[in-house]
């Protein structure tokens, strides 16, 4: 599961959603969008795919990029 570069609005998060769960990629949008308006934890979601799903072209994502530079 990667965050797609084409497609994307923000980080690309809900592009690489809808591509590996092959559904369209408003219907992920709407998801995280009710998510938030109702229960409020869409935005958190979202910002946790985005730290740890790596992009498109990368090998890892922000997240283990800087555990690694903490480890050195």
């Amino acid at each position: 599961m990667l965050r797609r570069r084409d497609g994307r609005m923000l980080a690309g998060v809900c592009v690489g959603l809808a591509a590996y769960f092959a559904v369209d990629v408003n219907l992920v949008r709407l998801a995280f969008g009710v998510f938030t308006v109702f229960w409020g934890f869409g935005a958190l979601i979202y910002l946790l795919a985005w730290v740890v799903l790596p992009e498109e072209g990368e090998s890892s994502s922000i997240l283990e990029s800087f555990v690694s530079k903490r480890r050195l």
